[in-house]
């Protein structure tokens, strides 16, 4: 009796010995069609738990509108996060818009991610950034600490641990997992300690780099919910489709760039020709020059400076930034305190020569825009213990004198009345 050859009832292929096929009750299927059947399923989940609908991915210039309503300035990294998220976007809708798209189609372009590199002074908002994208993006977000990841196999966590917050993020769902954004805060804290530290184990540092070196580029990682690596059933997260942006002060690179930058002399003794040293190096721009070779000789290992081709500076904030920062954002810490007063039933102002005091003292600080909370609570301590307790505060205004400390914050009072009296005391 002669044996029926059968088909795929998919594609059509003929059982053979290399391509066997799987019997059903009224059809068969080959190794491929399963394969593909299983990415139409998976896709199938993500769509449904995504929150923004795939056809239509905000736009790179709708993502930096919103950025813009919190962050002031920095206007180069908020192009850069903002035309990244959408790629990320548009890569996540061709997959699920086309996840019958053959593997061995020579005319199928699978589009690699783009992983970035913040770096710039303390308090220029790049954390901020990170956060308010979180806001945006439809897709799991998870901001990580450098600080706290060691070597696996020591005490503290280990760099897998972020993907177990990632799935948390995705209420378990390795499918929209697997598409998600991952923030890593102070990743100059990794910096390798100088040459003297390549023949230690340094678990913290330069061997945190080259634990997070797979898991940047892609990899399998089994790992569970709540961050932990247990013995039992776990889930593999594939992390080739997850975007990694890393952000860092980078404090001291500037004597690096300086050191490259500026052009050396020609020669020394009495008979020398000095050369000209040219324009002084503009601090505000110090960080947008830096090169890869720089974040080398920072103490960053070149693997690993090479997965994130997409390297972008944060400026340092002048005075003007400081007291838009601190009047126009949504968030703004003006507004913020002027709420906290009027819970008390007292209005709050602010001089414009006020502000400006209060920049350049957060200037003076070197903390950038973070400076600017503690030079408000200190001038309004005062004010902030004494206004509740007391009857028939009206106003409080703000002036430079109070910001330098000269005299404290001036309070206007209403009697029943209605007669206004002005209170420096």
């Amino acid at each position: 009796m002669t044996e029926v050859a059968h088909r795929c009832s998919f594609c059509g292929t003929h059982q053979s010995d290399e391509t066997p096929l799987i019997a059903g009750v009224s059809g068969h299927i080959c190794e491929s069609c399963v394969q593909l059947a299983g990415k139409v399923v998976s896709s199938w989940g993500r769509k449904r738990a995504l929150q923004t609908p795939l056809q239509k991915p905000p736009l790179p210039k709708q993502i930096k509108e919103h950025l813009d309503q919190y962050i002031v300035g920095q206007e180069q990294a908020k192009e850069t996060l903002a035309v990244a998220v959408y790629n990320h976007y548009k890569r996540l809708s061709t997959e699920d818009s086309n996840p019958s798209l053959d593997p061995d189609d020579e005319n199928r372009v699978e589009i690699d991610k783009s992983n970035i590199l913040l770096l710039g002074p303390s308090g220029t908002g790049k954390t901020l950034l990170a956060s308010t994208l979180a806001k945006i993006v439809g897709v799991p977000f998870v901001i990580a600490d450098a600080t706290t990841l060691t070597q696996a196999g020591y005490v503290g966590e280990d760099v897998e641990s972020i993907l177990g917050r990632l799935l948390d993020m995705a209420d378990g769902n390795k499918e929209l997992a697997e598409w998600g954004i991952v923030y890593i805060d102070e990743i100059d804290k990794l910096a390798r300690q100088g040459e003297s530290a390549l023949g230690v184990r340094d678990v913290s540092g330069e061997g945190v780099q080259q634990a997070l070196l797979k898991l940047v580029e892609g990899t399998q990682v089994k790992v569970q919910a709540k961050g932990r690596k247990e013995q039992g059933d776990g889930q593999m997260v594939d992390t080739r489709n997850v975007m990694f942006i890393a952000g860092g002060a980078f404090a001291g690179i500037e004597r690096l760039l300086e050191r490259r930058l500026k052009p050396k002399r020609g020669g020394i003794g009495f008979h020398s020709d000095p050369k000209d040293e040219g324009e002084p190096i503009e601090k505000e721009t110090l960080f947008s020059q830096v090169h890869p070779e720089d974040l080398k000789h920072f103490g960053l290992i070149p693997e690993f400076i090479g997965r994130f081709p997409i390297i972008t500076a944060l400026q340092e904030l002048d005075e003007e930034a400081l007291v838009t920062i601190l009047t126009e954002p949504r968030n703004a810490l003006v507004r913020q305190f002027k709420q906290l007063f009027a819970f008390e039933g007292v209005e709050l102002d602010f001089e414009h020569e006020a502000l400006l005091a209060i920049a350049r003292q957060a200037i003076a600080r070197g903390t950038g825009a973070r400076g600017l909370r503690s030079v408000l609570e200190k001038v309004l301590q005062r004010a902030m213990f004494e206004v509740p307790s007391e009857h028939g505060v009206k106003r409080c205004s703000v002036t430079e004198q109070a910001v330098t400390g000269d005299c404290p914050v001036t309070r206007e009072y209403s009697d029943d009345d209605g007669k206004v009296a002005t209170s420096n005391s």
